[in-house]
């Protein structure tokens, strides 16, 4: 079974609703997922935007969710660490948790949200940046699922 990464808010490439985007209340949608690589510790989660102007911007950074887990619900809290032991990064919004889609006007922007099945938990601190997470992940990454949505003004 393949590693798969959906949302009960929108499709993959379908429009992400307003709800979570700087225009609403900016709550992480539920993600959930199936297929874990046999093996996997622990979660690592980077939800970012390829076509910002000034380059990637990263929206969520979130790590050492327990290999249990089976999804984020809607709404995760923003704060460094959750009641499961799951640590949040630091995103270029240069605050703890989730930030939601707020592009400039014109064409949508892409977001991935993309979600990495790791071989161990992490020896990172909560706050990391996505430079960092990517860095600890070397070498440990059982298997990654990947969820795009668009959201334009």
């Amino acid at each position: 079974m393949s590693f798969q990464l959906s949302s009960s808010a929108f499709s993959s490439g379908g429009t992400i609703p307003k709800k979570y985007t700087c225009d609403g209340s900016d709550a992480s949608p539920a993600l959930n997922w199936t297929g874990a690589p046999a093996g996997t510790q622990s979660f690592g989660l980077i939800a970012d935007d390829p076509d910002a102007p000034a380059g990637t911007w990263v929206h969520w950074v979130l790590y050492n969710a327990p290999g249990s887990v089976k999804e984020f619900p809607e709404g995760v809290k923003k704060e460094e660490q959750l009641s499961d032991g799951t640590l949040q990064g630091r995103n270029d919004f240069r605050k703890i948790g989730y930030g939601g889609p707020c592009p400039p006007p014109g064409k949508p922007h892409r977001y991935f949200f993309k979600l990495y099945a790791l071989d161990t938990k992490l020896s990172l601190k909560a706050g990391a940046t996505k430079g960092e997470l990517e860095s600890a992940m070397k070498g440990h990454v059982l298997g990654q699922a990947e969820l795009m949505g668009k959201f334009g003004h």
